[in-house]
């Protein structure tokens, strides 16, 4: 399969690359100096997305690997609802085979929210802390990847909680542009172990080890990348740990005194209620929170995460 990905040093596979790249590049410095960005996606009535909203969100996810949307008459709906609405949404986009981890709840979906249920408390995103760079399923298994994943706000927190975003695609041509051995490095089949979860002397999880930068069947880009610095281990030669360096210090330049012209591709967003993404897993981050002292307005967020990979085009069947 030809693809800009390729590391081959043919002048053919580097020109496509290239192509790629300045295409890639044109549309994300359009987009990303309007305001709204262009890939801010509008829905009406929750219930009954049109196809065009629902193209525009995939013609977004497809240039940009995200898509952040509102659904207008989100007051209208209860939780219950809510979540039904965006299930439905996630079906209509194609989206259908949801990752059961061990904190979603009975459909499948997590509720991020601020918790002292055992065995979920001691996991970040349930608390009101900084919440590290990463892809979600970072750890899972390559038969369960997660190819595409839905956040949405039901209840923004008091003050703080902004989710930062960056399309994985720009973080592969930073690295590229840099050094095309770092992208060597993090294709590695062995290029980063998650250490088994083990909770009361019990596995949970296996130890997981795959590479960073893999391709899905679609023949587009996923990541798989954790900046935590406990529980992970890194492939130990130079061209890794000169990668990992570069992506840490990519993230060290989202500043408000950073003079880095890397990080006006880090996308802050507060989610508001009735606001969400969809998006090809990207990288992303959440800023630390203040909740309300009301349990009923405390920040709440539901997270599916799915198997299947975003299509290129809504068809008939998923309106």
């Amino acid at each position: 399969m030809s693809s800009p990905f390729s590391l081959a040093n043919s002048k053919a596979h580097q020109e496509e690359y290239l192509r790629w790249r300045d295409a890639k590049l044109a549309r994300v410095d359009s987009a990303y100096k309007m305001s709204p960005p262009h890939f801010y996606g509008i829905i009406e009535e929750g219930k009954s997305p049109s196809k065009k909203e629902l193209n525009s969100i995939i013609k977004q996810c497809d240039d940009y690997s995200l898509s952040v949307y509102q659904i207008k008459d989100h007051q209208s709906y209860d939780i219950d609802q809510t979540k039904r609405i965006i299930l439905s949404l996630a079906n209509k986009l194609g989206l259908n085979k949801l990752d059961g981890n061990i904190c979603a709840g009975n459909d499948s979906l997590t509720s991020i929210t601020q918790t002292s249920h055992a065995g979920q408390h001691e996991y970040i995103p349930y608390s009101t802390k900084r919440l590290s760079w990463h892809t979600d399923g970072y750890y899972n298994l390559p038969q369960n990847t997660i190819n595409s994943m839905l956040l949405h706000c039901a209840q923004a927190a008091v003050e703080g909680g902004e989710s930062k975003f960056m399309d994985h695609e720009i973080a592969y041509i930073l690295l590229r542009d840099e050094n095309p051995d770092y992208i060597r490095a993090l294709m590695q089949a062995d290029v980063l172990t998650i250490p088994a979860n083990i909770l009361d002397g019990k596995v949970i999880r296996p130890a997981q080890t795959g590479p960073v930068f893999s391709l899905n069947s679609q023949g587009q880009l996923h990541m798989r990348y954790s900046a935590r610095k406990r529980n992970i281990e890194w492939k130990q030669d130079s061209p890794t740990l000169e990668a990992v360096a570069f992506l840490e210090k990519l993230f060290e330049d989202d500043s408000c005194q950073s003079s880095s012209s890397n990080s006006k591709y880090i996308i802050k967003h507060t989610l508001k209620a009735g606001e969400g993404l969809i998006c090809r897993n990207v990288l992303h981050c959440r800023t630390a929170y203040v909740d309300s002292d009301n349990p009923e307005k405390k920040r709440l967020l539901f997270r599916g995460r799915f198997y299947d990979e975003l299509p290129l085009a809504v068809t008939e069947n998923n309106t």
